[in-house]
């Protein structure tokens, strides 16, 4: 089984489109009419879809790692540094962690993207 993914409105347009493209299952802020809700409320959002959050803002980022410190339930979040990567790496770390990856394995947790890629595995 593979993650449901959901852009955070920060999130190219880009890169939600090319994921479609290889198969992921993306939802946006915007397609949800979620895209003025404050980030407490769409991390709770994001947690009843059971889908793990895309963004680039960091401070979505301070708000997951908190609530990891707290113990509050979330679904998951995925942060890029929009000055982190190009939009193609972007893509590949997010499709990779759609298709490999399972619900359960999200829950709680904050990772990072792009992954760092040694010289020998481009």
């Amino acid at each position: 089984m593979a993650i449901y993914l959901y852009m955070d409105v920060h999130v190219p347009q880009s890169i939600t489109d090319q994921l479609r493209r290889r198969g992921v299952d993306v939802l946006t802020a915007f397609e949800d009419d979620s895209q003025q809700i404050p980030d407490d409320q769409l991390l709770e959002r994001v947690t009843q879809l059971n889908r793990v959050l895309f963004t680039q803002d960091i401070r979505f980022r301070v708000l997951a790692e908190k609530w990891q410190k707290e113990g509050k339930q979330f679904s998951g979040l995925i942060f890029g540094h929009q000055l982190g990567g190009t939009i193609g790496q972007f893509v590949k770390d997010l499709e990779l962690i759609a298709k490999a990856s399972e619900p359960d394995e999200w829950m709680n947790a904050v990772e990072y993207i792009p992954f760092k890629r040694s010289p020998t595995t481009g």
